[in-house]
């Protein structure tokens, strides 16, 4: 199930802080490690975390390499969990799974996003991500995602308190 951004009052001054947050993302690259739930993938499901799961609470020293984003997060999202960057990388494929079932809802920021077959799918429904555009999922449903091109794919992820946001 995705919702309507336009919705959620945030989700313009997420948007047009992308290339910011594109950049910080660039300085940290490097430092991705991956998705702790090795089950859920295939390969390439790579982290950045700045906000651990599921609380929120901050990782210092990560947040202090990534201040605009920090505080893009922390404007935007005022209720927030995990919050850090995702990675798919070529031929990555998250495996159909549901998340934690709390009660959150997640949000996607595309930051680089592959032309060609690169989608998530939540409840049988398929959208592809847009670089510089917010994705807002249920991801309590199941849902997978799968990257089947030669390049990354990178978007800030948010779990957030939808009632704290609107």
């Amino acid at each position: 199930m995705f919702y309507d951004t336009s919705k959620y009052s945030f989700v313009s001054e997420l948007e047009a802080a992308w290339e910011d947050v594109y950049e910080e993302y660039c300085t940290v690259q490097n430092e991705v490690e991956d998705w702790v739930e090795r089950d859920l993938y295939n390969n390439g499901w790579q982290v950045y975390r700045l906000f651990e799961f599921p609380h929120g609470e901050p990782i210092q020293s990560q947040c202090v390499k990534c201040p605009k984003t920090t505080a893009v997060i922390r404007s935007c999202f005022p209720h927030h969990g995990v919050a850090g960057f995702s990675v798919l990388q070529p031929q990555a494929v998250v495996y159909p799974h549901q998340g934690y079932q709390g009660e959150f809802l997640r949000c996607h920021l595309g930051l680089s996003i592959p032309q060609g077959d690169c989608l998530l799918e939540v409840n049988k429904e398929q959208r592809f991500w847009q670089t510089g555009k917010a994705m807002i999922f249920d991801d309590r449903l199941p849902h997978a995602a799968w990257n089947r091109t030669s390049e990354h794919r990178i978007v800030l992820l948010v779990d957030f308190v939808p009632d704290a946001t609107i």
